[in-house]
C-alpha cells in the first residue's frame, strides 16, 4: 500500500487568502488540528491550530500571519509505514502527499489511517489472539506460522513489539480460529512464553461443570 492509495479528497486544503475563522471551522468540522496550505498546486506548509491562537481577529487572512509553518509530507510512492511514522513522530492529524515535483496531491487524515490500520491487523475478522514473549534470537515467524497451521488454522496478522534495553520481543498473532487451546498448548510444548490470549472461546459446553457438581453431590 502506497501513500497515494489513502489520499482523501473530502478535506480541502487552505489558501493564504482564507481567513482564520474558515481554518478553525474546517478543523472543527473534520476534527483535525492541522491543515495544509497550498498556492494552486504548490505546498506551502502545514498549519496547526496553535498557530491561530494569538490572533484576536478571526477575519484575518492566513497569509497575513507570521506563521512558523512545519513542513512534513510524504511522496506519493512512499510506503504507508512511512506515513504511520510521520503521524507518530510529529503527532499530526493529517499528512500531505506530494508528487515528485513537490506538487500537492492531497492529504491522509488520521481517521483514514486508523481505518486502514484496522484492516491491516485484521481486527474485524473473527479469530483468537495469542501474545508471545520470545528472545530476539528466537524470532522466527515461519516457525510460529507452522505451529498455527499444524492445527488447521492460519495467521491473519502479526506484529512485533520491542523493548528498550532488552533482548526480549513481544509477538502478537491473530489467527482465524476462536478455539485456540490446542495452538496455545503447542506453543507451550515448544517452549514459548504465552503471555496472554484474547477472543478465546472455551470449547467446554458445560459438561465439566455438571460433572464436578455431580461429584460434589456424591461426596456429601
Amino acid at each position: 500500500m502506497l501513500a497515494i492509495d489513502l489520499v482523501t479528497d473530502s478535506i480541502l486544503p487552505l489558501h493564504t487568502s482564507d481567513t482564520i475563522r474558515k481554518a478553525q471551522d474546517r478543523m472543527a468540522e473534520f476534527r483535525v488540528r492541522h491543515l495544509p496550505i497550498v498556492n494552486e498546486q504548490q505546498f506551502l506548509g502545514l498549519l496547526a491550530d496553535t498557530d491561530l491562537i494569538s490572533e484576536p481577529d478571526d477575519q484575518t487572512h492566513i497569509g497575513a500571519l507570521g506563521l512558523s509553518l512545519i513542513n512534513p509530507y510524504v511522496l506519493e510512492h512512499q510506503h504507508i509505514y512511512d506515513v504511520m511514522r510521520l503521524f507518530y513522530e510529529q503527532q499530526l492529524t493529517v499528512v500531505p502527499v506530494l508528487n515528485a515535483t513537490r506538487d500537492y496531491l492531497g492529504m491522509i487524515s488520521v481517521n483514514t489511517m486508523t481505518e486502514y490500520f484496522a484492516t491491516l491487523v485484521s481486527s474485524t475478522d473473527p479469530g483468537g489472539i495469542i501474545v508471545l514473549e520470545i528472545a530476539n534470537r528466537d524470532n522466527s515467524l515461519a516457525h510460529m506460522a507452522q505451529i498455527v497451521e499444524s492445527d488447521n488454522a492460519q495467521v491473519l496478522s502479526s506484529y512485533i513489539r520491542s523493548f528498550p534495553d532488552s533482548t526480549r520481543l513481544e509477538v502478537t498473532l491473530k489467527v482465524n480460529k476462536l478455539d485456540i487451546s490446542s495452538i496455545v498448548a503447542t506453543f507451550l510444548r515448544y517452549g514459548y512464553d504465552v503471555k496472554a490470549t484474547f477472543n478465546h472461546t472455551d470449547p467446554d459446553d458445560g459438561t465439566r461443570d455438571r460433572y464436578d457438581s455431580l461429584m460434589n453431590y456424591l461426596n456429601i
